[in-house]
């Protein structure tokens, strides 16, 4: 799935709150600081990660392209 961006940049947890993969900013907050989040490959733990274009975000099976 993609996400265009608008701004220069999303922090990570609103990111997965935005593409619907949880019910809350909250529940974004935990699956990140548990290291369930792979940003460009690499385990992401910082839940304000700030996420600009050409970034690729993995949650589970679902995987969000930045653009």
């Amino acid at each position: 799935m993609k996400f265009e961006l608008k701004e220069d940049y999303i922090e990570l947890f609103k990111l997965i709150k935005v593409m619907d993969l949880v019910d809350s900013g909250a529940q974004a907050k935990y699956i990140v600081a548990d290291g369930y989040v792979k940003r460009n490959g690499e385990t992401e733990t910082r839940k304000r990660a700030k996420i600009v274009k050409g970034d690729t975000i993995e949650v589970a099976e679902a995987i969000i392209e930045v653009v």
